[in-house]
């Protein structure tokens, strides 16, 4: 594919995601790059769309005890834990970094009961300088880190319950492929009031040390990510955006193996508005910003001057 051309600088990336407005549609996905100083570090936050941080609960988590991430063919499996630092500590040594930043910057809130995702919301609505609030209801690394998400009308419920907490942020909700119908759970978190939804998690996975017999990972099983899923997750964005999303007018954020513009593209055609990009990261963290410059290169050479003109127009 040819390097972008100046011609190309006139084509908008710009998405909308409920009202929340991005520059572009390429944002990090949740727990890979930390609060925003750790990406910082290596690439320019300035260019993304979107920073999601890592995960949020009321207390401080230890997560799981080592090995917890380990390379696959074509992925990675992880049980972190969602191992983070806690609500009083985020507040007061990690907001600060995002005052007067105009990338948006979207908070991962995780919990064990309804209570925990209401005390976490509530609280950062309040923040000013936080855009969205995500629902994590899906991550496959802890022993209750499903119970919301597999079940609807248990989804529905909890998503009512936060709802009327968040009155100023956006309230996205995390849904989890480790289901027998993801449309049915995107349901249940529309008709509790989601504004947005992401799809996929990681999918549940188990690699084995042939050697001792053992699992690789502590935690045993963990959540499957990188290009290995991709399929699965244009799959089921496609799903919930020709079965719930596009009548409610619900934009979908599509992640799952996305590392280049291509793979971009295909979660356009299916009907997310916007993209995470997670274990591609690891290897460049400057693989968010390669894709908005193919994009316009790619969106230039279609004749079109938008890339919400390929949102959904899969044929």
């Amino acid at each position: 594919m040819a390097k972008p051309s100046t011609e190309n600088t006139q084509v908008d990336l710009s998405v909308d995601l409920a009202g929340l407005k991005l520059a572009n549609p390429v944002m990090t996905a949740s727990g890979t790059s930390g609060y925003g100083p750790e990406f910082a570090e290596h690439a320019d936050i300035s260019e993304l769309g979107a920073f999601v941080t890592k995960a949020v609960s009321p207390e401080p988590r230890k997560g799981n005890p080592p090995e917890r991430t380990v390379e696959t063919k074509g992925g990675m499996l992880n049980a972190i834990g969602l191992a983070n630092v806690g609500l009083e500590r985020f507040v007061s040594e990690k907001v600060s970094f995002w005052k007067n930043r105009s990338t948006p910057v979207i908070v991962n809130v995780v919990g064990h009961s309804v209570e925990d995702f209401q005390t976490v919301c509530s609280r950062l609505d309040d923040v000013e300088c936080i855009a969205g609030l995500e629902l994590n209801v899906s991550c496959p690394n802890v022993a209750d880190g499903l119970e919301f998400g597999t079940d609807p009308n248990r989804l529905k419920g909890l998503v009512e319950s936060v709802r009327p907490l968040v009155k100023r942020a956006k309230l996205i909700v995390k849904l989890s492929p480790n289901v027998t119908d993801i449309a049915e759970t995107a349901r249940g978190a529309v008709d509790g009031g989601a504004d947005v939804l992401s799809i996929i998690n990681t999918v549940q996975g188990m690699a084995i040390n042939v050697d001792t017999w053992k699992p690789m990972l502590a935690n045993r099983t963990g959540g499957l990510s990188g290009p290995a899923i991709k399929p699965i997750a244009v799959c089921m964005v496609q799903r919930v955006y020709r079965a719930v999303a596009r009548d409610a007018n619900v934009p979908i954020i599509g992640m799952g193996g996305i590392c280049d513009w291509r793979d971009a593209v295909e979660f356009f055609l299916a009907g997310a508005t916007a993209i995470a990009v997670g274990t591609a990261l690891f290897v460049d963290p400057k693989i968010p910003m390669k894709i908005c410059d193919d994009l316009k290169t790619y969106v230039a050479n279609r004749g079109l001057t938008s890339i919400r003109e390929v949102i959904g127009q899969l044929k």
